[in-house]
This record gives C-alpha cells, sequence and structure tokens, in this order.
C-alpha cells in the first residue's frame, strides 16, 4: 500500500483514454485500488478535501475510480460506464485533485446511472443524484482523458479557491 503521487495538469496522460480491466480480481487491480484509497485518504488528510480519484491520476491507465463518502462508505468502480443522464443540469465550481486551487465552473447532469464491476468482480448498477452524481461524472470523466477544464461553461469559468 502506498500513498502515490497526482498526476498535474500539463502531464499528457490526463488526456489519454484509459484501458478497460480485463480481470477485476487481479493482484494488479486489487494494488491499484489499495494505492487509491491510500492516497485519496493522504490527500485528504493534507488538504482536508477530497471523495474520489481515479487510477490516471496516479499514472494508471486503467478504468479504475474509487470513492470515499465523508460518511466513510468507499465505492471501487472498475470499467464503469455512465448508461443514462437526466435532462436535468446544474451548474458548479469544480475542483481536482490534478490542479488544487484552480477551480472551473462547469454543468453536470442531475442524475446519472451507472454500470460498473467492483473489486470482487460483480457487475453492479448504481443510480447517483446531486453531489454523488456530479463526483461520478467528474471521476469518469478522467478514464475518458477529458478534464473538468475541458468542460467549463466558457473562456472566463476559472477561479482559484479561497477567492471569490
Amino acid at each position: 500500500m502506498a500513498v502515490r503521487a497526482i498526476v498535474r495538469l500539463g502531464n499528457p496522460l490526463l488526456w489519454t483514454a484509459s484501458l478497460r480491466v480485463s480481470d477485476p480480481v487481479c493482484e494488479e487491480t486489487r494494488q491499484v485500488l489499495r494505492d487509491l484509497d491510500d492516497t485519496l485518504a493522504g490527500f485528504r488528510a493534507a488538504s482536508g478535501w477530497g471523495r474520489g480519484i481515479s487510477a490516471v491520476q496516479i499514472g494508471e491507465l486503467q478504468r479504475i475510480s474509487f470513492v470515499r463518502l465523508v460518511s466513510g462508505e468507499k465505492f471501487d468502480f472498475i470499467n464503469p460506464e455512465i448508461v443514462e443522464r437526466s435532462r436535468e443540469t446544474f451548474e458548479l465550481w469544480d475542483d481536482c485533485f490534478s490542479f488544487p486551487g484552480l477551480l472551473v465552473r462547469v454543468k453536470r447532469n442531475h442524475k446519472v446511472a451507472v454500470r460498473y464491476q467492483d473489486h470482487k468482480g460483480l457487475r453492479r448498477e448504481l443510480e447517483a443524484e446531486g453531489d454523488l452524481s456530479e463526483l461520478l461524472q467528474h471521476e469518469f470523466d478522467h478514464l475518458d482523458g477529458i478534464l473538468a477544464i475541458d468542460r467549463r461553461i466558457d473562456d472566463r469559468s476559472f477561479k482559484m479557491s479561497g477567492g471569490e
């Protein structure tokens, strides 16, 4: 288990689509999940924020995302796909481990339905709305090489955190 360095804005890996995981229960996949959990915990301890992280952010081009909610509930998403999106959307200031301090105004779907596999290889479905929906859209975009800055509402949809 290890806290890994976060890949930062400017690294071309962040704009690279991740590869499907062929074996969700192999040791390599389990190790990536442990490293994601440790890295998220380390980032949260240092910064006071953070709910999710994707494998590309620790340099692994695999379709894996990990989420730990404030409640402590955690989810591992292997080969996730959004299969349905609500028409209703909302705007928010999005942040990212890969560009800390920069906020980006984006539009996200209020609800999504997701299919994925977990660390046991079981196929699962999840419906999410609001904050969780936004988080999953952000993390799964990472797996497709899409960053919040690519989803900005317009060219002026940026600000530094801590300032209004």
